[in-house]
């Protein structure tokens, strides 16, 4: 009865010792922002998930002053290995629009890094109808740099030239808009940016929608609460996969 009773007192000691390997204390996340943002746009984001026990990297990169593959190899890239280190541990992702691109560019191109889950809020996994528009304007280039002009939905055009996704990647799309000029130019629900087909990405495990604008989703709570869903389960719900 003794040694039962050691036995049984060990294994609860180390139950409640032992770390969850497959929480978010053992998880790295990198948070990248959108074009023409900063990091502080993902500051709700980061909080969240710092406060659930993650591991964040909430990086800053120069959107505008620079094409998607130099941000990727020069500024993005570099920024994640200084933060995490081991770059052998897979590291999760949570982006927003233009971030979700410029994973898939780092993934194309850098086998260096080992890809855990990713989240995109409000990606142009399929380009954006507005840059086939409005991206020979002075004033749109002025505004968003060589990055925004390759957003296009051509295929040569970036976004449909890399490819299905070679990760595990859940994509939330919005369905509301605040900038109706914009979506005057979309075809179909939009968020105010990107329509809702264009940021679905082939390959990726699941999909859905939020009633949220482009400029905002990363701080929809809703939104929030599903990417937490996604880098823990790989689902956003078991209802609902990816069409």
């Amino acid at each position: 009865m003794r040694i039962s009773r050691a036995i049984c007192a060990a294994l609860i000691a180390l139950a409640t010792t032992a770390p969850a390997l497959a929480g978010p204390v053992s998880q790295n996340v990198a948070l990248l922002h959108g074009l023409a943002r900063s990091a502080a746009s993902m500051e709700k984001l980061e909080d969240s998930l710092s406060e659930a026990g993650f591991k964040v990297c909430n990086i800053d990169y120069p959107s505008r002053h620079h094409r998607v593959q130099r941000l990727a190899s020069d500024y993005v890239t570099p920024s994640i290995r200084q933060c995490f280190g081991d770059t052998q541990k897979p590291i999760n992702f949570v982006t927003h629009s233009l971030g979700g691109i410029i994973v898939r560019q780092i993934a194309a191109t850098d086998d260096s890094i080992v890809f855990g889950r990713v989240v995109m809020l409000g990606p142009p996994n399929r380009g954006s109808e507005v840059v086939d528009k409005l991206g020979d304007w002075t004033l749109f280039q002025a505004i968003n740099g060589p990055a925004g002009n390759q957003l296009g939905t051509a295929p040569d055009d970036l976004p449909r030239s890399l490819g299905p996704a070679t990760f595990e990647t859940g994509v939330i799309a919005g369905s509301f808009s605040i900038n109706l000029i914009l979506s005057s130019l979309i075809p179909g629900e939009d968020d105010g940016k990107v329509s809702i087909e264009n940021t679905k990405l082939e390959g990726m495990k699941d999909f859905t929608i939020v009633g949220a604008s482009h400029p905002f989703i990363m701080r929809d709570s809703k939104a929030i609460a599903l990417a937490h869903q996604f880098l823990l389960e790989g689902a956003f719900s078991e209802h609902h996969k990816a069409e």
